[in-house]
């Protein structure tokens, strides 16, 4: 672990362009990423926040093959979307860059190149699978088969998501190309490979010993998993029509494998951000003073852990990670979040349909993060969280103190009074809170972190609550002066406090504070007060209120100093609305069933005479009642048009009595008569399934009468 490092380069997995940003991964890598981020920079820090579209590999060749577009146009629509909605998410990006950029590409060739003249890469020629019809080799996300681990037959030929185990396509029993359905064949094909295995013991070095105290365990026990079990040649190479070509003779038609590319995207980011701001890019990737981390999901440990490092190692000339904090997944509503089905709240929308409530968003992920196991969100927490927390307790918070000010002394802070041992009290724990949610925050305990940031609003709301300058006013209204005074150095406190994790609410209260409007320099001014008088006012600014005055300053915000007038940090989040997004889902997962829900197989063939025997008739149902003591069979009097007899069917668990009254229906009426728990049962109603699985009738769409025949 890196102590007092001269800079940071911070990354942040990089998102496929195969689809829009979802809270999975906002929870998982970029608000963490962002908070961290935001946090080193209000510390002063030298930061390199890095980020841009992954843009080659498999999963962009599928998606455009289903879209019936070019790989170019995928990413091209995908880019525009992530990239929009990070920036009005506020995820602040020192770069965010995409592996399709000629920067990227060269700096890939150029690392592949450098591995391959050192020798570090097994060539070697294997069997792939490769579908004929197609007359391609099959990458492993174009394969699907049973898990031979599990049995799970929607397996993919990397990875099965039922179990989580990692494959090769070749590992999978009954493998089918996703193109044709085909059956693939086993083809020869010359690939160029990472020998994982030769890097053993500097991982178990580097890792298992040395980042066994400071590495979260999912991570560490993860990569000691992989250690253990033994590490293989793993291919760099694959065969594409998609990606960065492979720059060595003999290599035509191949490209890079896209988790070797990938990663070194990163660096190539980096080099772009840095030839932007005229900055040397090698010290953010080269230099042992930087502090390089990584945030990303669980489901990239591997390959940030174990391979990126190996192929750091190889070349020799970088930095290795000093951490890699990674989350595990977020669920949804108690479903696993997938893309492909649509399950998921997608960023972009979320934007549109809950306008300037990104941080109700962030501190809803940021409460519920997934840190050290699977997390839940579901949409009345998300209600919850902003309506009990947010709003009863920063915001109300708040809004006191801003109304109080303006109503008392037109928004002017008081000079305070002598300090009661209640006001220092307050004071001096307000000054712990910056030591305090640093400490998480360094540790990478982002959830724990802003849990104390809310405390500093419960400190506030208590001391609001104890001290009641709204009673005090009538016989003491000198002491208010102190009260109110203390009361806005809490609420000073917050607006740099709540910066990492709720940017835009940090802004808005420094608007309503007019902290851009004060010309002191707060650390210079905290060191000059203990010379001078407490009037002084004479410092030129070159910085504003900043995180590590709130420790060092007990003036954050001047007597004399005019604040705005009160607006809402938070609103209430109504029931229509959760609704209107549970409601959301309920449709896609509908759409999921019918989607997914396979026909029944034909039944062996009948002569036509045999369907000729059924008499199928139109009725109507005139009475309906629960057969007692069954719960799932309702006694019917149907009018068949040729009579009215009674019919016992199983719909009861789907049916009440009173909604099938007057229902038109199919009957099939010469079915022999069967006695039900007493009653005789004088035919059979015809049902079928919807897509939840819930019983429909089969009735007529015309308006044909009682009586008519189904021929």
């Amino acid at each position: 672990m890196i102590q007092n490092p001269k800079r940071y380069t911070i990354t942040a997995a990089l998102p496929y362009t195969n689809g829009p940003i979802h809270i999975g991964h906002l929870a998982g890598v970029y608000v963490p990423a962002d908070i961290y981020s935001r946090y080193l920079r209000l510390q002063g820090k030298d930061v390199a926040f890095i980020c841009g579209s992954d843009e080659h590999g498999v999963a962009i060749s599928m998606k455009a093959k289903k879209e019936g577009i070019t790989p170019q146009e995928v990413i091209d629509k995908y880019d525009g979307i992530i990239r929009k909605s990070f920036s009005d998410f506020g995820i602040s990006f020192n770069n965010y860059s995409r592996t399709s950029a000629k920067v990227h590409h060269d700096t890939a060739s150029e690392f592949f190149r450098t591995l391959y003249d050192k020798g570090d890469f097994i060539e070697e020629v294997t069997e792939q699978l490769y579908d004929a019809k197609a007359n391609q080799f099959l990458a492993d996300r174009f394969v699907v088969g049973t898990c031979p681990r599990c049995g799970n037959e929607g397996a993919y030929g990397d990875q099965c998501e039922n179990c989580g185990s990692t494959l090769n396509a070749t590992d999978l029993i009954n493998p089918k190309s996703t193109i044709t359905g085909e059956t693939p064949i086993l083809k020869a094909t010359k690939h160029w490979f990472l020998p994982l295995d030769r890097y053993s013991d500097f991982l178990t070095k580097w890792i298992l010993e040395g980042h066994k105290n400071d590495w979260k365990p999912n991570v560490y026990g993860q990569v000691k998993s992989w250690i253990d079990g033994g590490l293989e040649p793993r291919a760099v190479t694959r065969d594409l029509d998609w990606g960065i070509d492979v720059p060595v003779e003999g290599a035509e038609g191949k490209k890079l494998y896209v988790w070797f590319d990938a990663p070194i995207g990163y660096i190539s980011s980096t080099k772009e951000w840095a030839a932007r701001e005229g900055k040397d890019w090698e010290p953010y990737w080269k230099d042992e003073e930087t502090k390089l981390v990584h945030f990303i999901g669980k489901d990239n440990i591997v390959f940030h852990c174990i391979i990126f490092p190996a192929m750091l190692k190889a070349e020799g000339s970088y930095i290795l990670p000093d951490n890699v904090p990674a989350n595990e997944f977020l669920n949804l509503e108690g479903n696993k979040l997938s893309t492909s089905k649509n399950w998921a709240v997608w960023l972009h929308e979320y934007l549109e349909e809950f306008p300037d409530k990104q941080d109700v968003l962030r501190y809803a992920l940021t409460s519920n993060a997934p840190e050290t196991k699977d997390n839940d969100f579901t949409w009345k927490d998300f209600q919850a969280r902003n309506n009990n927390e947010l709003v009863a307790i920063f915001g109300n918070f708040i809004n006191r103190v801003v109304v109080l000010t303006n109503k008392y002394y037109d928004g002017i802070i008081p000079t305070p009074n002598e300090f009661s041992e209640v006001d220092e009290q307050t004071l001096a724990e307000l000054k712990a809170y910056p030591a305090v949610i640093s400490s998480s925050v360094e540790r990478y305990r982002f959830r724990e972190a802003l849990g104390e940031l809310m405390n500093v609003a419960r400190l506030g709301n208590k001391y609001l609550a104890d001290e009641e300058p709204w009673k005090v006013m009538k016989d003491n209204p000198e002491r208010v002066k102190t009260q109110m005074y203390v009361a806005l150095q809490i609420a000073a406190a917050l607006s740099v406090l709540a910066e990492p994790f709720l940017p835009f609410t940090s802004a808005k209260l420094s608007k309503i504070l007019n902290l851009g409007d004060l010309k002191e320099h707060f650390a210079g001014f905290s060191k000059f007060l203990k010379e001078k008088d407490r009037d002084a006012k004479d410092i030129i600014i070159d910085k504003t209120l900043g995180w590590n005055d709130i420790s060092e300053n007990s003036d954050l915000i001047p007597a004399g100093h005019k604040i705005g007038e009160a607006e809402l940090l938070f609103a209430k989040i109504e029931d229509e609305e959760i609704q209107k997004q549970i409601d959301k889902l309920e449709a896609t997962k509908t759409a999921n069933l019918a989607e997914s829900k396979q026909p029944e197989p034909q039944k062996d063939l009948i002569q036509f005479e045999d369907f000729a025997k059924m008499d199928i008739r139109i009725g109507t149902i005139l009475e309906a009642e629960k057969m007692p003591k069954a719960n799932k069979l309702l006694v019917l009097k149907v009018d068949t048009g040729i009579d009215v007899r009674t019919i016992v069917s199983g719909i009861a668990e789907s049916f009440s009595p009173e909604e099938i009254i007057g229902k038109r229906v199919s009957v099939l009426a010469n079915l022999a008569p069967r006695a039900l728990r007493g009653v005789e049962s004088q035919g059979m109603i015809l049902m079928t399934t919807n897509a939840e699985g819930k019983l429909v009738f089969v009735n007529p769409d015309a308006d044909a009468p009682n009586g008519s025949t189904v021929n």
